[in-house]
C-alpha cells in the first residue's frame, strides 16, 4: 500500500469512527432500509403523513412508497425530468414537476393517473402546495419564476417573475410562500393570493441557499446553503438571524416542531442535526453518517421519521476532450441499487 493510500485509509477510518461516535451521541440512527431499486437518479422526497406515503421524484416518474412497510404502492408515469411533488389533499390531486418539458403533471392521489399537464417554464424544479389559497407554486430555476396553478381545477393562474433562480420553498400557512434564490443568495416572499412578490432579504453570510424548512410557530425559515452553513431567518422581520455549520453538498432540510431539531442532509455522507434552544439560539448537536450522495430528505412530523435516499454510484465518465480541468462527468446511479433509509431516535 502506498503512503497516499495509507493516508486515505487512515482518514476514512477516522471519519467512520468519528461518524459512529457522533451518531451515537446525537441520538438519531438508521432504523430501517427499504430496497426499492429501479433505474435513474432522484430528487425531492415528500412525505404525506395522513396517507402514510412518501413521494420520490425518480427521473421519469414519481415513486409512491407506503411508509408502514416500505413497499412500492405505485408510480406516476410520464414525467420527463422528475423533481418535486406537491400534495393537495383537499381536492385529491397531486402535482409533479416535469422539468425537461417545462410542465406540471396533475395526477389522481388514488390511481396515480395523469389528469392534466399544465405548461410551466424552463427548469420546473421544486413545487410547493399552499393550503389557504389551494394553489401550487412550481419553482422554475432557469426561468427565474414561479408557475401558479389552482389546486382544484389544475388551471394555470399566472407566472410570477422572482428576480433570481429559485430552489426549494415552503408555505407558512398564513398566505405567504417562501423560496430560496440560489444565484442571488436571497429569500423571496410570495403573496399566495395576489400571486406577487411581496419582499426579499439576503441570506448572507450564507451563499447559494437551496434546501428549506419552516417553523411556523416561531416564524423561522431554515435555508441549507451550498457554502456549508444553514441560515436561520425571521420571516416576519425579513432578516437572517444566525448561521450554523453543516456538511457539504446540502440539498435537503427539515424541522421537527415536537423536538425542536433542525436537519440538513448533505452529499458528503452526513446528516447534520441542530437543536433550537430558543427562536434565536441554536447549536449543532452532531451528525448521522449516511451514504455518500444522500443529499435529499423528507421529514414526517407525525412519526418524527426522516426519510433519506441512497444508492450505489458508478464511477463518473471521463470528461470530454477540451473540457475545463476538474470538470469530469457526473456519477450515475447503478441500476437496482436505490433505497430509502429511515432515520429516527
Amino acid at each position: 500500500m502506498t503512503r497516499h493510500c495509507l493516508v486515505l485509509a487512515a482518514a476514512f477510518t477516522l471519519s467512520v469512527s468519528v461518524g459512529i461516535a457522533q451518531q451515537a451521541g446525537v441520538g438519531y440512527h438508521v432504523t430501517k432500509t427499504y430496497a426499492l431499486g429501479g433505474d435513474g437518479g432522484w430528487d425531492y422526497i415528500v412525505p404525506a403523513p395522513s396517507q402514510h406515503r412518501v413521494y420520490i421524484g425518480r427521473t421519469n416518474r414519481v415513486m409512491v412508497v407506503d411508509t408502514n412497510d416500505g413497499k412500492l404502492v405505485g408510480e406516476v408515469m410520464g414525467i420527463k425530468g422528475a423533481h418535486g411533488t406537491a400534495i393537495a389533499e383537499a381536492s385529491g390531486h397531486g402535482f409533479a414537476t416535469s422539468g425537461n418539458d417545462q410542465s406540471i403533471v396533475m395526477f389522481d392521489l388514488k390511481t396515480f393517473k395523469e389528469l392534466a399537464r399544465i405548461p410551466a417554464a424552463e427548469d420546473a424544479d421544486a413545487i410547493v402546495y399552499d393550503a389557504p389559497s389551494n394553489r401550487v407554486f412550481s419553482l422554475n430555476g432557469d426561468a427565474h419564476s414561479s408557475t401558479v396553478v389552482d389546486g382544484a381545477s389544475g388551471k394555470l393562474v399566472t407566472n410570477i417573475p422572482l428576480g433570481g433562480k429559485p430552489e426549494y420553498g415552503a408555505s407558512a400557512g398564513d398566505g405567504k410562500v417562501y423560496a430560496n434564490l440560489t444565484d442571488t443568495s436571497e429569500v423571496v416572499e410570495i403573496d399566495a393570493k395576489a400571486a406577487t412578490v411581496a419582499r426579499r432579504w439576503p441570506t448572507a453570510p450564507c451563499r447559494q441557499p437551496v434546501a428549506m424548512a419552516i417553523d411556523t410557530k416561531n416564524h423561522r425559515l431554515f435555508s441549507g446553503c451550498r457554502s456549508g452553513v444553514l441560515a436561520v431567518s425571521d420571516y416576519r422581520a425579513g432578516r437572517t438571524i444566525t448561521t450554523l455549520p453543516i456538511g457539504t453538498g446540502v440539498d435537503g432540510a427539515g424541522y421537527d416542531p415536537a423536538t425542536g431539531d433542525v436537519f440538513a442532509t448533505n452529499a458528503d455522507g452526513t446528516l447534520t442535526v441542530m437543536h433550537q434552544d430558543s427562536a434565536d439560539t441554536y447549536h449543532v448537536a452532531g451528525t448521522v453518517t449516511t451514504p455518500i450522495g444522500s443529499r435529499n430528505m423528507g421529514l414526517d412530523p407525525t412519526t418524527h421519521r426522516i426519510y433519506v435516499a441512497a444508492a450505489t454510484f458508478a464511477p463518473p465518465p471521463a470528461p470530454p476532450a477540451g473540457a475545463p480541468q476538474g470538470r469530469g462527468g457526473r456519477a450515475t446511479v447503478v441500476p437496482g441499487t436505490f433505497k430509502l433509509l429511515v432515520v429516527e431516535r
